[in-house]
């Protein structure tokens, strides 16, 4: 269609092969004549048909003058080592144990050492200006890696996924030549074809088209650590709800869920891998719905709480997904993150509160304290429905875990409006909290309608603050757990010492505890093992502060046979 445009254009304007009628009028005679001396001593037809592309070409070609062909085999990574760096979120790890799985199905290996590399995969974040920074940062170190690297050894590839690389998309290309990959979150399953053309033809490649149907769900995740009892399940992808500072809708796109049966699959496989914990991923994980089942349910969102989109009706909603996992895999536990306060539906909280498996603790982001910032950030609730909730959920589930996420100095914020976050922080009291300072990010409803206008010093000074005010409530709450007895999961040796110990109670606070001989359990067989990873460990609280509890181990155990006795 391009070719036929340009001979039309070339037939109709070049004067060896048009014909002007003639007209008495000498002016126009002249600007004709005029007009086709420039077009005479511009380019000819064959210099449009020999023109080269300069930019770095898209996901679908190369250049306009040679459309390359790869057979299948040829996106075969034949034994070539990938190495993985991972930044930001969860889902960032659950996202390179996909990655993992296409590469590792195409013929790549994988290694431990930067230094053994042929590809280097790197997960990025955009939530924070200073996720970025990290990465260009990393970027200088790994492009004089890859000036040093041997011609014999062949090209070391750079690939940038990720939020980062959707947001700035072939901005990453003119500013870092040394990566070779920019590929988003929906088209990972491009990246044997994006790494073939690149080593092949030596051009950069970019695909960071975002999907409205791409969940994965026909990809079985490959663990990068198969040392951890613990893991990772997205069971949506996405988000709805267009916050004005967040950046997630942009860089991941729509929501939208996999199918319940997928998941079931997932988990069943991992807990015949003896993976005894599982955490439910999704950027808003209790929204939630299956609608490849046809079923109508009504609107989950909680009263009080209002959504920019309307109310979804249709498919199975998280309550069942929940109750359906944590009756799958009795004696695994059952987490889930990153939730939204509106769907916290009374359904949710029953669920929570009748399996014993589902641990007890909640993360609640509010972001700020302050109803004239909430509506600035589009939260779509009060101060005062954020706290009719937590007392709703501390009447299902007393004792819950509460963890939160808060930002200050978000635009226009006055010094009265961040004393309300204060005092939320200090009336709720968390066991766990996210803080950070507010960063703005381009393409938001922030970005377009308002004024980073809070000094950076003023962001720093409240931050501590806010801190100060997290750390007094927990060391309050988590002195309460001295002399309690708890089940923890024993993930790893402690940092501090190879003679402890740590694993995680239900509300996923660290507890470190000595690695000695212990009851295999409570019966009067008096048998004793050494404390393993992945075992479950009945712990006796002894000393508390706001970011760990240490305790006595007692016993060996299972989840229900501790909640039972």
């Amino acid at each position: 269609m391009k070719l036929a445009r340009i001979i039309k254009c070339y037939l109709h304007f070049h004067p060896q092969h048009c014909k002007f009628s003639t007209t008495t009028s000498s002016v126009r005679t002249l600007k004709r004549e005029t007009f086709l001396e420039k077009i005479s001593a511009g380019p000819s037809f064959q210099k449009f048909l020999n023109v080269k592309s300069k930019m770095p070409m898209a996901s679908s070609k190369v250049n306009d003058e040679f459309i390359p062909y790869l057979p299948a085999n040829s996106y075969k990574g034949h034994g070539r080592k990938v190495y993985f760096e991972i930044y930001g979120c969860q889902m960032n790890t659950n996202d390179a144990e996909v990655v993992w799985s296409i590469l590792q199905a195409n013929d790549y290996d994988r290694c431990q050492d930067i230094q053994e590399a042929d590809v280097i995969m790197m997960i990025t974040c955009a939530i924070r200006d200073g996720a970025e920074i990290k990465i260009w940062n990393r970027l200088q170190h790994l492009k004089a890696l890859k000036h040093k690297r041997s011609t014999k050894r062949g090209p070391l590839q750079i690939s940038l996924l990720g939020c980062m690389a959707e947001r700035l998309k072939q901005h990453v290309l003119e500013k870092e030549k040394s990566v070779d990959v920019v590929a988003g979150p929906d088209s990972y399953k491009d990246l044997p074809r994006l790494l073939a053309l690149t080593r092949h033809y030596e051009y950069s490649a970019v695909n960071v088209l975002l999907s409205l149907d791409e969940t994965y769900a026909d990809i079985m995740p490959v663990r990068l650590n198969k040392e951890s009892p613990t893991a990772f399940i997205s069971i949506m992808r996405g988000c709805d709800n267009m916050c004005s500072y967040c950046i997630v809708p942009f860089t991941r796109g729509r929501e939208r869920s996999r199918p319940l049966e997928s998941i079931i699959k997932e988990v069943k496989m991992l807990d015949s891998q003896g993976i005894r914990e599982v955490t439910l991923l999704g950027q808003n994980v209790n929204s939630y719905r299956d609608i490849s089942k046809e079923t109508s349910m009504e609107s989950t969102t909680v009263p009080g709480f209002n959504t920019v989109y309307k109310p979804k009706i249709n498919g199975l909603p998280f309550s069942v997904l929940l109750q359906q996992v944590a009756e799958a895999v009795p004696n695994m536990r059952i987490r889930f993150t990153s939730p939204h306060p509106k769907d916290f539906s009374e359904d949710v909280l029953r669920v929570m509160r009748d399996y014993p498996n589902i641990c007890k603790n909640i993360h609640l982001p509010a972001q700020s304290g302050n109803n004239a910032v909430l509506k600035r950030m589009r939260r779509g609730y009060t101060r005062e429905a954020y706290l009719k909730l937590v007392n709703v959920i501390r009447r299902y589930l007393p004792g819950v875990g509460l963890s939160s996420d808060f930002i200050c100095g978000f635009c226009e914020e006055t010094e009265a409006e961040f004393g309300d976050t204060v005092t939320l922080i200090e009336k709720v009291k968390y066991n766990m909290a996210f803080l950070f300072s507010y960063s703005m990010r381009e393409k938001t409803s922030a970005y377009r309608n308002y004024k980073d206008d809070v000094p950076h010093f003023t962001k720093i000074e409240r931050l501590q603050r806010m801190v100060k005010a997290f750390r007094d409530g927990a060391t309050e709450l988590h002195k309460e757990y001295e002399g309690t007895r708890e089940l923890i999961l024993v993930e790893g040796k402690s940092k501090r010492s190879n003679d402890h110990v740590f694993g995680r109670n239900e509300a996923n606070i660290k507890v470190i505890i000595p690695m000695k001989n212990i009851l295999i359990n409570q019966s009067s067989i008096q048998q004793s093992e050494q404390i393993n990873v992945g075992d479950f460990v009945a712990v006796r609280i002894t000393d508390t502060n706001s970011q760990v509890l240490k305790g006595e181990p007692l016993y060996k155990t299972t989840i229900q046979d501790f909640y039972n006795t």
